[in-house]
């Protein structure tokens, strides 16, 4: 069974463009040659787009093997698949990855979890010497903040307060903060960062300045 999806890479400096495609070979082996032309939005960079169809599974690995560089903004999607929800994966420099499960129309699906995280997070906007939320308690963070944890769909931390450094939402906070810095915050920051808005907020002039960029389909073997 195989799915399609889009590579999407928004802006990357030209050394970086065989390298990126030598990745997306090794995951979906095949030999790619991606159609790089000057981005715009960010003079000296290029962007390229690629269609692609390979093993259900395949957006995230792809993601993995580019998150390593720093430099890139790039989104991957992946269609539905049977037992597998479609999902969309986002990076920037400052951001690193978001993922999230996307519906047929291409609107954001939040699991349940995510949003009780979320009024969690916000009804403990306190200041920093909050203690935790209850001994024993578990707290669920969905945005997506490393390479690792792009290799899943839809993927989430999940930590008890024991395990949570500091203890409790003084310990996610602790975490997340480096990456984001809304978390503690009001409940309408807490559903933009669920909704991955301040990576649509980066990303979307470079999507502008792509529209009409050239197109190249990739099949994977196997």
């Amino acid at each position: 069974m195989t799915v399609r999806g889009v590579l999407q890479v928004h802006s990357a400096p030209p050394a970086l463009s065989p390298h990126i495609e030598w990745a997306v070979a090794g995951v979906l082996g095949v030999d790619t040659a991606m159609p790089w032309v000057d981005q715009p939005a960010s003079p000296g960079a290029l962007r390229a787009e690629l269609t692609w169809q390979g093993p259900p599974g395949a957006a995230g690995a792809i993601t993995s093997a580019l998150a390593g560089w720093n430099l890139l903004r790039f989104e991957v999607t992946e269609e539905s698949s049977p037992g597998c929800d479609a999902v969309r994966y986002s990076c920037t420099p400052s951001l690193g990855i978001f993922s999230a499960v996307m519906s047929a129309n291409g609107d954001v699906l939040i699991p349940e979890g995510r949003l009780r995280a979320v009024m969690t997070l916000a009804s403990a906007s306190v200041p920093a010497g909050f203690a935790g939320s209850g001994s024993g308690s578990i707290v669920t963070i969905g945005a997506a903040g490393s390479a690792a944890s792009a290799a899943g769909s839809a993927p989430a931390a999940v930590m008890t307060d024991e395990a949570a450094p500091g203890g409790g939402i003084r310990g996610l906070r602790d975490l997340h903060d480096p990456r984001h810095p809304a978390l503690g915050g009001s409940l309408e920051a807490e559903l933009s960062l669920l909704l991955g808005q301040p990576w649509d907020d980066e990303l979307e002039p470079f999507r502008h300045a792509a529209a009409g960029a050239p197109v190249r389909w990739l099949h994977a073997t196997g």
